[in-house]
């Protein structure tokens, strides 16, 4: 139905539009209990082999939501019934903030590819705390970055004050520095201006959470050169982090067979979906060679079929996170993606997705990340 019907309909309109006509219909239809507790009971995924130990926590399934798709918090549980083992929710900031001047996403249908320039349009960490705080069936991570019109220098404040007011509600926590929507963000990522970022915030955590702080994680971006990769490894494992989630979207407009002139003409913004694939691929074998399974690795950016989703587990991926390949193949994925890995699984003789993390051969890049990508036009301040 959703790939006759839905979908159809939808691609009609602007397409932040039509997530926010889906969204909320979606959230209104598994508010009704009855309703909610059926799509539980029938994509929830229950096989002892798909249960995931990660971050301190237990998932029923090893596919997530990645942030993007519920900004302020609002449909967590409603996405949870449709099979997620967990819903990351944000990008969250301190205050709140209208995020970029519309229109701010469009779809690359040749390229099963979104671009956006959203820039973390959300309510702001006292409204979603509010709502975080409510009792819940869905584990929930908590995305979060800097306020726009927060000074670079102040910039470790602020996501203290988010971490502050989100950590005792969120199963997990990720600093986001590698969006590139929000202008100077990604200079966040260097290790020297990284370093007093994630101390703040797992200390902050700490004392938010003194028993059983929420696992720490960082998102970083599929346009670092290999040193600054390893750089992030490295201080990772140092401050004791709980994962790394590679990758965000990408500024590269390679591999997009949509005319060069049409993707100018939409302007500035991160690319995700089917593009981002081999790019966000090298990225996590190249962290897991540096770091091992010390670290739980979380792979995003690309992953729409059970072929990715299984690459990315036997690269060194724990958990996987998908959000475009969502919007072009509907509700149903989540339960599809799991049922998928059960069947890999058991032809390939592993009785755990654990068992079966990091076991593919290493082999040369498939796309050099130590390579300058081909950079969209800067966004404008």
């Amino acid at each position: 139905m959703y790939r006759l019907l839905i979908k159809p309909l939808l691609f009609l309109l602007p397409a932040e539009t039509a997530h926010r006509l889906a969204f909320g219909a979606l959230c209104w239809l598994l508010r009704i209990p009855f309703v909610q507790s059926l799509c539980r009971s029938w994509l929830v995924p229950t096989a002892p082999e798909l249960r995931v130990r990660a971050l301190g926590l237990e998932l029923p399934s090893p596919v997530l939501l990645a942030a993007g798709f519920d900004k302020d918090a609002e449909g967590y549980d409603a996405l949870g019934a449709l099979g997620f083992g967990g819903v990351e929710v944000g990008t969250i900031t301190a205050e709140p903030q209208s995020g970029n001047p519309r229109p701010r996403l469009f779809r690359l249908p040749a390229d099963r590819a979104l671009l956006n320039r959203m820039g973390f349009n959300n309510r702001g960490a006292v409204s979603a705390a509010t709502r975080l705080s409510r009792s819940r069936r869905t584990l929930v991570g908590v995305n979060i970055g800097k306020t726009k019109v927060v000074a670079e220098d102040e910039a470790v404040r602020d996501y203290v004050k988010s971490a502050e007011l989100l950590g005792r509600y969120a199963d997990y926590v990720v600093v986001n520095v590698s969006s590139p929507n929000t202008p100077g963000l990604r200079a966040l990522q260097s290790v020297e201006r990284l370093e007093p970022l994630l101390t703040a915030v797992r200390d902050v955590l700490r004392v938010a959470r003194p028993t059983s702080p929420p696992a720490l994680l960082v998102k970083i971006a599929p346009d670092l050169s290999d040193e600054a990769i390893d750089e992030i490894g490295d201080l990772a494992l140092r401050l004791g982090l709980s994962g790394i989630i590679a990758t965000n979207t990408t500024i590269s407009r390679e591999r997009l067979t949509t005319r060069a002139t049409e993707v100018e003409a939409l302007g500035a913004g991160g690319v995700s979906g089917a593009p981002l694939r081999l790019r966000a691929l090298s990225v996590l074998r190249r962290l897991r060679r540096r770091v091992g399974p010390k670290l739980t690795l979380v792979a995003a950016g690309g992953i729409e079929s059970v072929d990715d989703a299984w690459e990315r587990i036997r690269a060194g991926a724990t958990l996987v996170q998908i959000y475009t390949g969502f919007v072009y193949e509907g509700p149903l994925l989540p339960r599809k993606l799991a049922d998928g890995l059960q069947s890999r699984l058991r032809t390939a003789g592993f009785s755990s997705i654990e068992a079966a993390v990091g076991t593919a051969p290493e082999r040369p890049s498939l796309f050099p990340v130590d390579a300058t990508p081909s950079p969209a036009a800067p966004l404008a301040s």
